[in-house]
């Protein structure tokens, strides 16, 4: 699929809601479809991601690079030091691969097209706080209002993986 830029959507909810997993399986199931996904994942658990200090990037970044990559066999770890990235710099950077899909995990308050993972009852306020929710997904028989104006699945139900995958595709033709 030739796009001029990739088509941006969100994968939200709070800590533990199963979102990683979610992706996982979005992915997969996008690449079976010969859909190319890129993935932002929002580390918000506080602190720095964790890598090797005694690897040689790490030794790099430390003396003042600004960026390190390693590459091996066709793998490729790019490390970077910055007070903060953006999610629109991060997009920028993944730009580079031509993705027809980013995937973001996190970020709630972003303005892009979303898919909003609900695990406990007190997770429904997002439903209220979040703008530009596309679709929602529930982890069990919650109060989930049958009027809402955005279809809502049970998160094991492959019918919502489905309707996801056709959505995003209609979006990269």
């Amino acid at each position: 699929m030739a796009l001029v830029s990739p088509v941006i959507f969100q994968i939200v909810g709070y800590q533990d809601s199963g979102k990683t997993s979610f992706i996982k399986k979005l992915v997969s199931e996008l690449e079976n479809q010969h859909i190319t996904t890129a993935t932002i994942k929002h580390h918000g658990h506080g602190g720095k991601p964790f890598f090797y200090e005694e690897k040689d990037s790490y030794q790099h970044l430390k003396a003042g690079a600004v960026a390190s990559i390693v590459e091996g066999e066709g793998h490729l770890i790019l490390q970077s030091e910055k007070i903060v990235w953006t999610l629109e710099e991060k997009m920028k950077l993944l730009s580079f691969f031509n993705p027809d899909v980013i995937l973001i995990e996190g970020h709630k308050k972003e303005p892009y097209p979303k898919a909003v993972i609900i695990r406990r009852q007190e997770d429904l306020e997002l439903l209220e706080k979040l703008e530009n929710i596309k679709v929602v997904f529930y982890w069990q028989e919650i109060e989930v209002n049958s009027k809402l104006p955005y279809p809502a699945f049970s998160i094991n139900d492959e019918k919502g993986v489905q309707w996801l995958i056709e959505f995003l595709q209609e979006l990269t033709e």
